[in-house]
């Protein structure tokens, strides 16, 4: 895997809105968290156009993620919000090699589409991290900010991520690079030319926000059919915030259920991406070791960036 360089006091950053349109005070105040952290953030004023559900036409778009990458005084990219859009870059930004000059790029949610873009197809390292809107704009209500600033820093390596809630459904112990993202935007990949296709070994990170247990049990019956689940070490998913329901098969019964299945440890309940709470990060195509036991805890075996 190619990882970009740390990021150091006084790097720019890059705010680019590949999906939906977000709010100027979220946005103002995400800025002034990164300036807190010691960083330079850039705004291009093509992310505050509006077209249909996103910000901007997808050619926009595109154009302005690719016009910070190229940027070489940009040190690294971080999404404004998810929402719906991101996919659409795809096509847009597929003759292009960003691997030829690597950046950090982090988001999460309806980003999840960039993130397995750049993970799976173009091998470099990411972060699935804090989001301006509602995650930076908060302060530590909104993020982790010792996962964050580890991980962004380059001391990543053998750093120990043991949030509370973080639960065993199958115990055991198991190493692999780690890939994913949200649920929703990973099954949408499969049948395109970006489809999300993590190598073998792997460790697969999995989350979602209101979907029904059925709706989740469908889409892992999707990854599991298209060989993904089968492929991969261990699984490890998130809160799963908004995805119970009254009645019926809970999401602790469907994860339980995969579980019987699959041949690895499983975890639950980190608080990365849509968690109730501060959203932690985790590094993306590096390698973990995922202990399911006493003491549930992923360790970073390598730092994504160098």
């Amino acid at each position: 895997m190619i990882r970009p360089r740390a990021l150091r006091t006084g790097d720019r950053i890059a705010i680019v809105s590949p999906a939906s349109p977000f709010s100027r005070d979220e946005l103002d105040a995400g800025v002034a968290e990164l300036r807190q952290l010691g960083y330079e953030p850039v705004v291009d004023d093509a992310i505050f156009e509006e077209h249909l559900f996103s910000s901007g036409t997808a050619e926009s778009r595109a154009a302005s993620f690719r016009r910070a990458w190229s940027d070489p005084s940009i040190a690294a990219l971080v999404a404004v919000r998810g929402g719906y859009g991101s996919v659409e870059l795809l096509p847009l930004l597929a003759d292009w090699k960003p691997q030829q000059a690597p950046k950090l790029f982090i988001g999460y949610s309806d980003n999840t589409s960039l993130l397995s873009w750049l993970t799976c197809q173009c091998g470099m390292t990411a972060l699935h991290g804090p989001m301006l809107e509602r995650r930076l704009a908060r302060g530590e209500e909104g993020y982790d900010r010792a996962s964050f600033s580890t991980l962004v820093a380059g001391r990543g390596a053998g750093f120990e991520l043991a949030p509370d809630g973080l639960a065993v459904v199958k115990a055991g112990e198991a190493a692999g690079a780690l890939y994913g993202g949200t649920i929703t935007q990973l099954v949408g990949s499969l049948g395109t030319p970006f489809a999300f296709a993590p190598p073998r070994d792997s460790v697969l990170w999995l989350e979602d926000v209101n979907e029904r247990p059925y709706r989740i049990a469908r889409m892992l019956t999707q990854l599991r059919q298209a060989g993904i689940l089968a492929n991969a070490r261990a699984l490890m998913f998130g809160e799963m915030r908004g995805c119970q329901q009254d009645g019926g098969p809970t999401m602790d019964d469907v994860l339980a259920a995969l579980a019987r299945d699959f041949d690895g440890p499983v975890l639950k309940g980190f608080p990365s991406g849509h968690t109730a709470g501060p959203a932690w990060t985790l590094p993306l195509g590096v390698r973990v070791r995922l202990r399911a036991g006493s003491r549930p805890a992923v360790v970073v075996e390598e730092s994504p960036v160098e």
